[in-house]
């Protein structure tokens, strides 16, 4: 069997956690790593305590369920409510973050974004090239990590952000 990268064990961990998700619009698991250890999950699910959209159906808004607490927004919670430092760490999203899941990544001090699917929201690449915030594809982090263990270096806490995946490629990747 072959060994799968850190990458690309903890997006599978990600893929894992969104079979958790209640909103039937848009399955999406998240993890928080740091140092290779797992901080927290998170998955799409309605408020603690009220039924779900799987339930009860959507709370619909300019075409979005807004019910749902997303994947990423709830992983940066459940570190919150359990009182696990997160700056500094790297958040596995199986969909790029919306904008407003972006600005929590980064306020919460994550400074690598890796994604598995392109999910709508481009503005995103652009603010975190500014705060020298890496937001990179699973393919595109594979890659470097594979860069930097042929150069012997260690992998930086902000690198480049990347831009996301052209219209033709998101098109031919499949659903996450």
């Amino acid at each position: 069997m072959t060994r799968v990268s850190w990458d690309r064990y903890f997006m599978n961990i990600a893929h894992e956690a969104k079979r958790r998700s209640t909103c039937d619009r848009k399955y999406v698991g998240a993890v928080i790593v740091r140092d290779r250890m797992i901080l927290s999950t998170g998955y799409n699910g309605s408020i603690r305590g009220l039924p779900h959209c799987d339930e009860i159906g959507h709370m619909m808004e300019g075409g979005h369920c807004v019910a749902t607490i997303h994947a990423e927004a709830n992983a940066i919670l459940q570190a919150a409510r359990n009182g696990v430092r997160i700056d500094g760490a790297t958040i596995y999203t199986t969909a790029s973050p919306c904008w407003n899941c972006f600005k929590l990544c980064a306020n919460a001090g994550i400074v690598r974004i890796v994604y598995d699917e392109f999910y709508r929201d481009e503005r995103s690449f652009r603010v975190a090239r500014q705060l020298g915030l890496a937001i990179l594809s699973l393919e595109e982090a594979e890659r470097e990590a594979m860069r930097e263990a042929k150069q012997g270096a260690p992998r930086t806490k902000r690198a480049a952000t990347k831009r996301p995946l052209s219209g033709s490629a998101r098109r031919t990747r499949g659903s996450a």
